[in-house]
């Protein structure tokens, strides 16, 4: 008997079906742009196109992520209906959202101390936390009960991988990540900045392509080199993009064509506004089950 509700954050970046179809219960993280305060609730207060339409005329947002009290109201209903639950984050290598979520559990364990609660920290982001979320989601409709489906991603996250890269270096500058000469002379030369996320769940520099066509290039390499079996991979693939659904195709088409036993045809959905503020407009995000991460 499934006795338990799986929750995630609003950065997995799946779409309102696929939390409906699955009943997936997701907090919404928070942003703020042009003064007013949103909730990253899935494009539907803001659409994607129209928040990134707002960073290409110059706006400047902010993010903040899920509190100890967001956890509580997420999780509390669940708890008074009888479920426990298993909640896959966002990356502690990413945000402090991770120890929230830890807190809330204590604070909850007290009023129901009956229930079970696992908080597990995906180590990953947009499309490698969603895959995540999509593989626990399969496993519990097969029939995993709660210890079992906790042990499972918590091996798994650790060979989901995540490669991307950027055409617009705005977020890296603000971030810190390049200096204002890096973005000024990377921008002249179409540098495409290759990152991909570690074991501990921290964005990696790896390299720097000239051209988002070579970049697009080494992002399906590196399928090649990490995914189970090579190309005979047989698992899910999905790939995320910030408002750039043209590259994202091309990327689908050629993974498509160079892997003939994928699982399910390549899965595209949209950077949601809380990662795309980082990210902005021209990220693409490949994801696939491989090797142990580095």
């Amino acid at each position: 008997m499934n006795e338990y509700t799986i929750t995630c954050g609003s950065t997995a970046d799946l779409p309102y079906e696929f939390y409906k179809e699955n009943n997936i219960k997701y907090g919404c993280f928070h942003f703020e742009l042009d003064g007013i305060d949103y909730i990253d609730d899935l494009g539907k207060t803001m659409p994607y196109e129209k928040f990134y339409k707002k960073l290409d005329e110059g706006a400047i947002p902010s993010t903040s992520q899920l509190t100890q009290s967001d956890y509580i109201n997420l999780w509390k209903p669940i708890l008074k209906e009888g479920n426990n639950i298993i909640d896959i984050g966002l990356s502690s290598g990413i945000t402090g959202g991770f120890n929230s979520a830890l807190l809330a559990k204590d604070e909850l364990l007290k009023e129901f101390p009956d229930r079970k609660i696992a908080v597990i920290d995906s180590i990953g982001a947009t499309a490698g936390y969603g895959m995540l979320v999509s593989y626990a989601a399969d496993k519990k409709k097969e029939g995993m009960n709660f210890e079992q489906l906790v042990d499972y991603l918590e091996e798994l996250k650790t060979h989901i991988h995540l490669w991307f890269y950027s055409t617009d270096l705005t977020g890296y500058l603000r971030g810190g990540r390049i200096s204002k000469t890096s973005h000024i002379f990377g921008t002249m030369l179409k540098i495409c900045p290759v990152m991909n996320v570690n074991i501990e769940g921290k964005l990696i520099p790896r390299d720097k392509i000239r051209g988002k066509n070579k970049a697009k290039r080494l992002l399906f390499e590196k399928m090649v080199e990490h995914a189970q079996n090579g190309k005979n991979y047989d698992g899910k693939c999905f790939i995320s993009h910030s408002d750039c659904y043209d590259d994202a195709l091309e990327l689908k088409e050629l993974i498509e064509n160079e892997f003939p036993k994928l699982k399910d045809k390549v899965f595209i959905t949209m950077i949601s506004s809380v990662i795309g503020a980082h990210c902005h407009k021209g990220t693409v995000c490949l994801s696939f089950v491989g090797d142990k991460r580095d």
